[in-house]
């Protein structure tokens, strides 16, 4: 599955377009590796993403083209929350 859709469907990112402009900004990293919007995720892998200043580590559970609001949270573990400082970037 590629990463837009699944921060789309597991809600961890509400529109596709938006995860595509998180990625082309070089804030998406899986298993280490910088991601673009069609890079595939496999289940097991670990996704870092940066919001602003929150890097929020997390690892794929499951993968479904489509689930309620409420599942949304069962496709990944949350690992890590980390607040970044302002002139680290």
């Amino acid at each position: 599955m590629r990463i837009d859709k699944f921060l789309k469907v597991s809600r961890l990112i509400k529109r596709r377009t938006l995860a595509k402009e998180v990625a082309s900004k070089g804030r998406i990293v899986i298993n280490g590796n910088v991601a673009k919007a069609g890079s595939n995720v496999d289940i097991g892998d670990e996704i870092a993403i940066r919001f602003g200043q929150k890097k929020v580590t997390l690892r794929v559970e499951r993968l479904e083209s489509a689930t309620k609001k409420e599942d949304a949270e069962g496709m990944y573990t949350l690992l890590k929350e980390e607040f970044i400082e302002a002139d680290a970037e």
